[in-house]
């Protein structure tokens, strides 16, 4: 029998006890997009997650999980984390921040705790897909249990 290749992360929720799948799908370096990986797993972009590093001018390091075919406000994802500004974090800080590359960033897992957003549309959702920790391999969960695993507050975050 054949055993799967886990990710850290999925090591992390296996522990945890926290029922989740593993998906894998085909990378296009070319293209790292949640559009594309949910074109790639036949999903739909909005149940598919991105998790994005940004930089609070007053906390600091924070973390968003926002649908793949919205786009994070960074108005709103600074007011929710107690900034008055923020930005994404730059590509290049992404693998010494969080331990995780473009394209393969998981919520779960980090090197850090950092504190954690996630559009609060999720939880109108039954499962969603995040990042494993690396590209090629996402888990489906139930967004609830994402939010207590990562500690994760609900929040408005996404341009309407």
């Amino acid at each position: 029998m054949k055993r799967e290749n886990k990710t850290n992360a999925a090591r992390l929720l296996d522990r945890a006890g926290i029922a989740y799948e593993l998906n894998t799908y085909p990378v296009d370096e070319n293209d790292l997009s949640a559009i594309h990986v949910a074109e790639s797993l036949g999903v739909d972009a909005g149940a598919l997650y991105k998790t994005l590093v940004l930089r609070g001018d007053r906390t600091g390091i924070f973390v968003c999980v926002v649908p793949g075919d919205a786009e994070v406000d960074l108005k709103k994802a600074a007011r929710a984390s107690g900034n008055k500004k923020a930005d994404l974090v730059p590509v290049k800080e992404l693998l010494p921040l969080t331990g995780y590359v473009r394209g393969g960033c998981s919520p779960i897992g980090m090197k850090r705790r950092y504190p954690t957003f996630i559009d609060a549309g999720a939880g109108r959702r039954e499962r969603i897909y995040i990042s494993a920790g690396v590209r090629g391999v996402q888990i489906v969960i139930a967004p609830a249990d994402l939010m207590a695993f990562a500690e994760a507050v609900p929040a408005d975050l996404i341009i309407e």
